[in-house]
């Protein structure tokens, strides 16, 4: 690499450096202007020594710590600004950008909550899903939504905007275009895998600004934990809010049973999904991210779960009963293994070294790599014996997707606790595995029930 001490240079890494800073909607301008003259001053007296400015600057940055750490001192210090900007009363700098955000959101979980009751006009009754209409368009009426707040709030380019819009036509089209029976496995494979899927088009939406970045895809699994909190923590509200309603009207003799079923349910649940993303946006770095925190408590009684349930099954002797009941749950609870794993990734320092906490996530992941392939056997076993089904091939696609992972995680996760290698590259190998997950999403939605005759 080479050095240099050309003036322009440094002033460009400082406005590159001043412009993430302003990202963080924690941190006021005057605050911004402290933090640089803070770094100013650290790089001039390395320079003083002898360094070059390029250099000096990156050991300046370096020992300034991490954006996220410099965020938490600050709203420690100010603890009274953060508190306002928590309840959305401050005045100044980010915050108009703030109130835009608000007014956007407000408009697509609007239009969220509008667009799920406009199939009645068509006769679909999202009470009585006869058809399984709404079984198979549900996240199409939420999903689009949060993915266009997300590009307004990127100001992504015309390019990305449509390839967002197109894949969430496609995905329109399979969930209405394809000829499947209410009574068929088909019907149930997309209504079940059609949402995953879709979530990876948010994810598009929400790296937009930064789409080969690693740093990103990250970013957006934290999102992904944070949004789904959130919701259900609205969910859990709304939830108590309604049974108050209800009870109250009942003690009134007024009965709002079929307005809660037609409109209060379903239009609360697609307008929640809104906002719950902005609500992780708008609060981003202000407190600490809830989904890392909570690995931390169920990551040990996840391991002490999964080595019981391995333990019990040698000493017993008994094989995997692999029906369509147990095939998921055994795939959900390798989809929580790895969402422990991602979570504890995301809210790690990734120049740490390794501690206990580790060992125990190489335990975690070695026992879900044994139960996978435990139930990968048995269920080859089952296909090879009856044949084959939409949802025994989807749940065997599933389970080889998630035992690559694992693989390979498992090894990388042994060499960083035995310090071979840095974190960074356990990172980086889950981020680069999304488009794999997010792949064979697709193809079961899109290939499968097809190559099935749609049955």
């Amino acid at each position: 690499m080479t050095v240099t001490n050309d003036p322009d240079e440094l002033e460009a890494q400082f406005a590159q450096w001043r412009q993430y800073v302003r990202r963080r909607p924690e941190l006021s301008e005057s605050d911004a202007d402290e933090l640089e003259d803070h770094l100013r001053g650290s790089v001039d007296q390395l320079t003083a020594l002898g360094l070059h400015s390029d250099e000096a600057f990156l050991v300046a940055v370096k020992r300034m710590g991490g954006l996220d750490e410099l965020s938490r001192e600050f709203a420690r210090e100010h603890s009274e600004r953060l508190w306002k900007q928590l309840v959305l009363t401050g005045d100044s700098g980010p915050r108009s950008r703030s109130r835009h955000d608000l007014v956007v959101m407000l408009v697509c979980a609007i239009g969220a909550a509008v667009s799920i009751k406009i199939p009645e006009l068509f006769g679909h009754d999202v009470d009585f899903d006869e058809d399984g209409f709404y079984s198979l368009n549900y996240s199409l009426f939420a999903l689009p939504w949060l993915a266009g707040f997300l590009l307004w709030r990127r100001r992504a380019t015309r390019l990305v905007c449509a390839v967002v819009a197109a894949l969430f036509l496609v995905g329109a089209a399979a969930a209405n275009l394809y000829p499947v029976r209410t009574e068929s496995q088909s019907i149930d494979v997309i209504a079940s895998h059609l949402p995953i899927a879709l979530w990876f088009v948010v994810g598009v939406a929400y790296v937009s600004d930064g789409l080969r970045s690693a740093r990103r895809r990250m970013d957006f699994i934290r999102f992904t934990g944070e949004w789904f909190v959130y919701l259900t923590l609205i969910g859990l509200g709304g939830g108590v809010l309604i049974a108050f309603a209800v009870g109250a009207f009942n003690a009134i003799d007024i009965y709002i049973d079929d307005i809660v079923d037609e409109w209060l349910l379903p239009c609360g649940l697609v307008a929640g999904v809104v906002v719950a993303g902005w609500l992780v946006e708008a609060k981003q770095g202000v407190i600490e991210n809830i989904a890392p925190v909570l690995t931390r408590l169920f990551t040990p009684l996840f391991t002490i779960g999964l080595l019981s349930f391995l333990v019990t099954i040698g000493w017993n002797g008994r094989r995997i009963d692999v029906n369509r009941g147990n095939l998921v749950i055994f795939d959900l609870l390798l989809v929580l293994v790895l969402g422990l794993l991602l979570y504890s990734m995301s809210a790690r320092d990734p120049l740490a070294p390794a501690g206990r906490f580790d060992v125990m996530q190489l335990v975690l992941v070695a026992a879900a790599l044994v139960m996978d392939a435990l139930v990968l056997f048995t269920m080859t076993g089952r296909i090879a014996q009856y044949g084959s089904t939409p949802n025994n091939m989807t749940a065997l696609g599933a389970n080889i997707v998630l035992l690559v992972n694992l693989i390979w995680t498992a090894w990388l996760l042994l060499r960083f606790v035995r310090r071979r290698q840095p974190f960074a590259v356990i990172e980086r190998w889950q981020t680069t595995y999304l488009p794999v997950y997010a792949g064979w999403m697709w193809i079961v939605v899109l290939i499968l029930p097809p190559v099935f005759a749609f049955r």
